[in-house]
């Protein structure tokens, strides 16, 4: 197992999880997005305002391929990237892609609270947000269920809980 891809809807922990992971188990983490961004000196809002989902979409396929020949490596996606282009398989002949599944309720307290930092939530009353995480879920499920692994974040709460799941979700990644 030389890579391991976290996918999964915003909030779920993919950053979060992925980091530890990455520690436990010896190997480098990347935050897609947050490669895309040191790459392009530009945050994916910027890129998503001046060129449009469409060239954002490109891009990230483009740097998704490049990360996926990186050995050693637990690689964090956007909630949307495995459901572009065929990223989903470009995942599944690099490695292995758990798909951090998270209960839309949830989801919904975990981003209602810091919703000011993501544009695409920010200006959504509590009842448009869960509305918001429920299609976008319906949508992108048939990408996130192409995953070898599903791990359940629902009992994810506080920092404190991050080493155990890690620790359980590395028991499933060995079996």
């Amino acid at each position: 197992m030389k890579r391991i891809f976290l996918i999964g809807y915003m909030g779920v922990g993919k950053t979060t999880l992925g980091k530890e992971l990455a520690a436990k188990i010896g190997f480098q983490f990347i935050d897609l997005d947050h490669y895309i961004q040191g790459r392009y000196q530009k945050t994916i809002n910027e890129i998503f305002a001046e060129s449009g989902e469409s060239k954002f979409r490109e891009i990230e396929h483009k740097l998704l391929q490049e990360v996926a020949g990186f050995e050693d490596t637990v690689i964090s996606t956007g909630g949307g990237t495995p459901c572009f282009y065929d990223n989903i398989n470009v995942m599944k002949q690099a490695g292995v892609i758990v798909y951090l599944k998270t209960d839309p309720q949830v989801l919904l307290k975990r981003l209602f609270a810091g919703k000011d930092k993501r544009p695409l939530i920010k200006d959504k009353s509590e009842d448009e947000l869960l509305d918001f995480i429920t299609e976008n879920i319906t949508k992108r499920e048939p990408f996130y269920n192409q995953a070898q692994v599903v791990f359940e974040t629902d009992s994810l709460v506080q920092r404190c809980d991050v080493s155990s799941h890690v620790d359980k979700l590395i028991e499933m990644l060995q079996k």
